[in-house]
C-alpha cells in the first residue's frame, strides 16, 4: 500500500511533468496550494475557484458524531448535483482548513470518502463547486474527544 507521502510525491512529479510538457493546466488542477494554505471555509472556497456558498440539500456529508480519535476521522462528501467540477471537505476549526479537493467530471461517481485529521470539534463541510463557480454546501458538527492536531 502506498503511503500518503509517497502519493503526493509522485503527484508533484506528474504535475512538474504536465507543466514542463505545456500542459500547466493539469499541473495546477494536481495541487492548489492557495486552497490548502487558507484559514477559513470562504477562504479555501474562493481559492478553489467559488464564489458565495449556498446551503444545498443535494450535497451531504458523512462523519460520525462523535470521534474519539482526532487523528483518524472518518469524512465522506457526495453530491447528486449534475455538472459538479470540484468536491471539497474541509474542517472549520483546523488551522488549515481543506482537507480534501477532488475534480471531477460527469463520468466521475461524487462520492468520495478519506480521514481527516481534527484537533478539536469543529463544523465540517462538504462544498460542491459548479463550472459556473457557484457553491453549494452541507455541513456536519463533529466533536472530538481525544485531539490529533496537536491538542
Amino acid at each position: 500500500m502506498q503511503t500518503r507521502r509517497e502519493t503526493l510525491k509522485q503527484s508533484a512529479v506528474v504535475a512538474g511533468l504536465l507543466a514542463s510538457a505545456g500542459f500547466p493546466q493539469f499541473a495546477q488542477a494536481a495541487f492548489n496550494k492557495a486552497a490548502f494554505d487558507a484559514k477559513s471555509v470562504p477562504d479555501a472556497v474562493k481559492a478553489a475557484g467559488g464564489a458565495t456558498l449556498a446551503e444545498s440539500k443535494d450535497v451531504a456529508i458523512t462523519g460520525p458524531d462523535i470521534a474519539e480519535n482526532g487523528a483518524v476521522v472518518p469524512l465522506g462528501v457526495s453530491t447528486t448535483l449534475a455538472g459538479v467540477k470540484q468536491l471539497l471537505i474541509l474542517v472549520e476549526k483546523n488551522p488549515a482548513t481543506l482537507v480534501a479537493q477532488f475534480h471531477m467530471n460527469d463520468s466521475i461517481e461524487a462520492n468520495f470518502s478519506t480521514r481527516a485529521k481534527m484537533g478539536q470539534s469543529s463544523d465540517v463541510y462538504a462544498v460542491a463547486i459548479m463550472a459556473d463557480g457557484k457553491a453549494f454546501f452541507a455541513k456536519k458538527e463533529v466533536k472530538v474527544t481525544l485531539g490529533g492536531c496537536g491538542g
